[in-house]
């Protein structure tokens, strides 16, 4: 069975053909970063993904992590595969070369994660989860606490985590009890426990540095008079030395659905009264802290989502042209007729093709984002900096949660084609879709993503994001109607286009008014409406760059690929958008059933 994770051609279109990225190379920061280098880093990651990393997914998944008196093991073959991964700068691509990064543009940075990601994300969840930790290190840490951790962390000697969720604070964040008390050296004493904590504790690093949210004593009620605390599992000397364990003991693992190879923690801090940490950042500013990493930390789910769904889709695709099962639909009453390869009937093309529209255009979604924070590092006009910085606002609940709820389907609709096959552990589909499934739940469930669109970014800057959005937006529709192999399609969008405007009005109203519970009880529709929208947008942007090369005269091997980019949106524009129009209907109508029932007549009793 091929061993695979992501088509190479589709990602050297989005990154030259669809997004330029070269071009980026013309600005200072990112010099170095042509054409050859990109590709040779994309090389490289491919490379890296699947001689190193891939042998470790179904491995890391049978064995798991194993607790043994408050020590996490990881599943052995990790060991090896992290040595090497550091050794490459893998974990700080996008951070500055000073602290052990590589200086490359996010848009890169997310070509390689699409590999890497997708060859196992639960062993790239111990790098994500150091390269967020050290991200609040880089952006709110003193000089001393720069000096102490950042360069250990972003060359992988030592890693990070996050400690939020409480046992009574889950989403709720704004309700945790872990209480931080200062003491006469200038550091804190803290106490309190923490839960669901992704690589919380393992045996990959020496270290482990834990950001952890506390209340300090006399700190007001809620989210204001949360801070933000860095706390070491084995103390850092002044000298950079490592001095005593600190008091961070792990109470458990949880025994998961899924990513099993990533270690879910219970920590308990202070349970000796001796957990010290220091502050990161201002007094009663954490959260603060915290939502300037939850844009990044959103758009990695969605890189993890699309990290199951693309090898997903590509698996399904092969096996769809090897099994044979049936007679072709035209000679079904042939007895004589031989069995066809499955990907001959109908109902799997359709299978087949939503898969790879949602692929290429969850693809190009987050290739774009990781754009847009390219266009804001290479302009030194403010007013273009803000513009690309709310389009990324608006657009992370989308990639965050349209994404991966896109992608779940994916990974579903991929064992829909193996049949039973694809139901047992021989083949890999089976544990994509476990793995798969928590991307909607963590880092904000995807009903809070809808709720943070809703109630947060659509009204952002009296609505700017939005309007920036779709002016993106109306100048592809310009030229996709200009050209005949994408205008009839490009009319289907824009009619799309159009109905969500009177959609978003419609919501935005409504939640500022006596009709709030409603408007947010089709926040999630409302979030998959704006996600339709923009993966139709999407997809006829990679149908009009490919037309444009096909009346150019394209290379005999690239015809069939562009060919396949109109047709995926014309598939998405015909056999999809239809349904988002009636989604828009459905919001409009706004039915209130879902807050009006009584709570006893759900029934269950």
């Amino acid at each position: 069975m091929a061993q695979v994770i992501a088509d190479r051609r589709d990602i050297d279109f989005v990154l030259h053909e669809q997004l330029d990225v070269e071009e980026l190379s013309q600005h200072e920061r990112f010099a170095e970063f042509n054409r050859k280098a990109v590709d040779l880093i994309v090389s490289e990651a491919r490379n890296l993904a699947v001689k190193e990393i891939l042998p470790t997914r179904a491995d890391g998944d049978r064995q798991g992590c194993r607790f043994d008196n408050g020590r996490v093991s990881v599943p052995e073959s990790f060991h090896k595969v992290w040595k090497t991964f550091n050794e490459g700068e893998w974990l700080a691509m996008t951070e500055p070369v000073e602290w052990g990064g590589q200086g490359m543009p996010r848009t890169v940075a997310m070509a390689a994660a699409d590999y890497l990601n997708g060859a196992n994300f639960a062993f790239m969840m111990y790098a994500g989860l150091t390269h967020g930790a050290g991200k609040l290190v880089e952006s709110f840490g003193t000089d001393l606490q720069k000096r102490l951790f950042l360069k250990k962390m972003y060359t992988g000697q030592w890693t990070g985590t996050m400690l939020l969720t409480e046992p009574e604070a889950g989403s709720d964040v704004g309700a945790l009890s872990t209480s931080a008390v200062k003491n006469p050296d200038g550091t804190y004493a803290i106490t309190g426990n923490k839960i669901f904590i992704s690589s919380g504790e393992h045996d990959l690093a020496e270290n482990i540095i834990h950001p952890v949210l506390a209340r300090i004593e006399g700190a007001p009620a809620g989210t204001a008079g949360i801070s933000l605390f860095l706390v070491p599992k084995i103390w850092v000397n002044e000298d950079g030395t490592l001095g005593e364990p600190n008091d961070v003991v792990c109470t458990g693992i949880e025994e998961k659905m899924g990513i099993h190879g990533n270690a879910t923690c219970s920590l308990a801090l202070g349970g000796k009264g001796k957990c010290r940490g220091t502050l990161l950042g201002e007094e009663n500013k954490g959260m603060r802290a915290m939502f300037l990493m939850m844009n990044e930390a959103r758009l990695l789910v969605g890189t993890q989502g699309l990290g199951c769904a693309s090898p997903a889709f590509l698996y399904a695709l092969n096996y769809a042209r090897e099994r044979l099962q049936g007679r072709h639909l035209l000679k079904t009453f042939d007895k004589n007729a031989p069995s066809v390869p499955i990907i001959q009937h109908p109902d799997v093309r359709r299978m087949l093709m939503t898969m790879k529209v949602y692929v290429e255009g969850a693809r190009s979604l987050l290739y774009y984002v990781g754009r847009c924070e390219d266009r804001m590092h290479t302009t030194a006009d403010a007013d273009t900096r803000a513009k690309y910085q709310g389009i990324v606002d608006f657009l992370i609940p989308i990639a965050k949660g349209y994404v991966t709820d896109r992608c779940l389907e994916v990974c579903n609709l991929g064992i829909q084609v193996y049949g039973g096959y694809g139901y047992i552990r021989e083949y890999p589909m089976e544990q994509l879709l476990r793995d798969c499934r928590i991307t909607p739940i963590y880092e904000g469930t995807n009903g809070i993503q809808a709720m943070d669109l809703l109630g947060r970014k659509l009204g952002l800057n009296k609505g700017k994001p939005v309007m920036d959005l779709l002016a993106e937006i109306q100048a592809e529709l310009a030229a996709a109607k200009a050209l005949p192999a994408t205008a009839d399609v490009a009319a289907t969008v824009e009619s799309a286009v159009n109905k969500l405007g009177e959609v978003a009005m419609h919501m935005g109203a409504a939640a500022m008014s006596e009709k709030l519970l409603t408007a947010f009880a089709f926040a999630h529709l409302f979030l998959e409406v704006c996600g339709d929208v923009v993966m139709g947008w999407m997809l006829l942007w990679r149908a009009r760059v490919a037309a444009q090369k096909l009346a150019a005269g394209a290379k005999e091997k690239d015809r069939m690929f562009y060919e396949g980019q109109i047709k995926s949106a014309e598939f998405f524009g015909h056999t999809l958008l239809p349904i988002t129009q009636g989604k828009m209907r459905s919001i409009l109508a706004a039915g209130s059933a879902a807050v009006d029932i009584p709570e006893e007549a759900f029934g269950g009793k």
